[in-house]
């Protein structure tokens, strides 16, 4: 058997487009994308892509990474390579904050500050509604695809409730589980060679 037809991925029959997951493959050893679920914000044929990796906590809470912000005791993730000193923020708080965008049918990337320092002061905006990332992930136009025809990432899709409700941390495995049976290699490769 060859070992390596075991990794291939077999149903990436989805094109991808705003709301998908990336999954990356098991094999990938890499800081940022190793084990990464990364949810597309944006996917434009000729102007290129952008994501933010959604399950990588980070040892820290994002009263400590602003200067002028609320206090706040949410986690900070690792949202992706590009512009890891920027915070951004993906919610479900849709027309309470302008200028969201929405990804997904009640999910939102973004929006007003403003607005939403005041709603994390009035207790509206809380951990069960809004996480933070820092930086994000981004491709030029045709990147991701070639990637995609080099099998690095696995496209599925993901509900705002999958997107709250599962872990983070267990994010990778939960999502390759739900691709079936073919990727049972991939949810029992070792994160690390030495674990073996």
């Amino acid at each position: 058997m060859d070992l390596g037809e075991k990794f291939v991925i077999r149903s990436n029959s989805l094109e991808p487009k705003q709301g998908n997951i990336l999954i990356s493959e098991p094999l990938m050893n890499d800081f940022h994308f190793g084990r990464s679920v990364i949810l597309l914000i944006d996917h434009e044929v000729v102007e290129g892509s952008f994501g933010i990796i959604i399950n990588k906590r980070l040892n820290v809470e994002v009263c400590h990474v602003v200067d002028v912000f609320p206090d706040f005791d949410g986690p900070v993730y690792l949202g992706g390579p590009v512009a890891e000193n920027q915070l951004f923020f993906i919610h479900t708080l849709g027309e309470l904050i302008p200028d969201s965008y929405p990804i997904i049918d009640g999910l939102y990337w973004g929006g007003d500050h403003k607005t939403l320092t005041t709603l994390i002061n009035t207790g509206i905006a809380n951990n069960d509604n809004v996480r933070f990332y820092l930086g994000y992930a981004g491709w030029e136009a045709g990147q991701l695809i070639d990637e995609l025809v080099r099998n690095t990432w696995l496209i599925s899709d993901i509900t705002t409730e999958q997107f709250l409700k599962t872990p983070p941390e267990k994010m990778w495995q939960t999502f390759v589980n739900k691709m079936g049976n073919a990727y049972e290699m991939w949810r029992r490769f070792p994160k690390d060679f030495h674990d073996n």
